[in-house]
């Protein structure tokens, strides 16, 4: 398989159309058309349905599409790696950023990182745990923070920090100076996410632990929404405090301490096992651990 080939595919089925990736990557239009179709002969598969509205990829072309960013991002590391020998702290880092999480920490990392690595460049993006995972393991995504992260052979942790997490309610409800305990959250119609959110399956473990299930009043797979429906009364949220000190309803919503027993989510910084980190990403990770406990405990 040409990397060529690969680049220019990814390059469209991205983008959506032929004309706009030629203009991206500086080609013209009829040997781009080419180059991808050498490739679909070559691996006997239609990548592309194109009509005229633009290229989309067939279940094919999004298979190969998944696979084809994680190789040439390799390709970069790799030669990432070569300029290691002669020690340049250069290239790309990818990470991976939970989005209450990512709030707090991507200006000051961008900015930190700037500072440090002028000569690299810098990838962020948000998600939820699992897919930012998966980011990983494919080679999408360089480093990850993650929540409640399982260990794994695939992966090597840092633990950053603990959060504890709260009972969010609406405003003007009434204020107890004990907090609540978790049977008495197990009480209250909750706006959480759904399965396998690394919140959501700590808040069903531990109210398992004490015998109790919680009342799900929506499932909503979005921070800002969920706090968005607790301010219209919805529900009540399980979160960490940085998530309401950061959306826009910071000193309005009712934020109580949970207890008996306290909930505390674990973060960590993931990397995978199975490559080896650039002085870069090296670089990018001492960062993260230098900023992550003064900014998110």
């Amino acid at each position: 398989m040409d990397l060529k080939q690969l680049e220019y595919f990814v390059r469209v089925a991205e983008l959506g159309s032929f004309t706009r990736a030629a203009t991206a990557l500086n080609v013209a239009q009829p040997a781009l058309s080419r180059q991808v179709r050498l490739l679909e002969v070559e691996l006997r598969q239609n990548l592309l349905v194109r009509n005229g509205r633009g290229a989309n990829p067939t279940d094919a072309g999004k298979l190969l599409l998944d696979h084809g960013r994680g190789i040439l991002h390799q390709v970069q590391r790799a030669k990432e790696e070569l300029g290691r020998v002669r020690g340049a702290l250069a290239g790309r880092v990818a990470i991976g950023l939970p989005t209450s999480v990512a709030k707090v920490l991507t200006v000051p990392l961008t900015r930190e990182f700037r500072q440090r690595l002028p000569d690299a460049s810098l990838s962020i993006s948000e998600g939820l745990s699992a897919s930012m995972l998966e980011g990983l393991l494919t080679g999408r995504l360089d480093l990850v923070v993650l929540y409640n992260a399982t260990p794994s052979p695939d992966i090597e942790l840092t633990p950053l920090v603990e959060e504890d997490l709260y009972l969010i309610q609406a405003p003007g409800t009434p204020v107890l100076p004990t907090g609540h305990t978790l049977r008495e959250v197990s009480a209250l119609p909750l706006v959480i996410p759904s399965r396998p959110n690394a919140i959501r399956m700590l808040v069903e473990t531990e109210l398992a632990n004490i015998g109790c299930r919680p009342k799900i009043a929506l499932e909503i797979d979005g921070v800002s929404a969920i706090l968005d429906l607790v301010a219209d009364g919805a529900g009540n949220a399980v979160l960490s405090r940085n998530a309401v000190r950061t959306s826009g309803h910071a000193g309005t919503l009712v934020v109580s301490p949970v207890h008996s027993p306290r909930l505390r989510t674990r973060l960590s910084v993931a990397v995978s096992a199975q490559r080896p980190t650039t002085l870069t990403q090296q670089a990018m990770l001492e960062l993260i651990g230098q900023l992550a406990p003064r900014l998110l405990a």
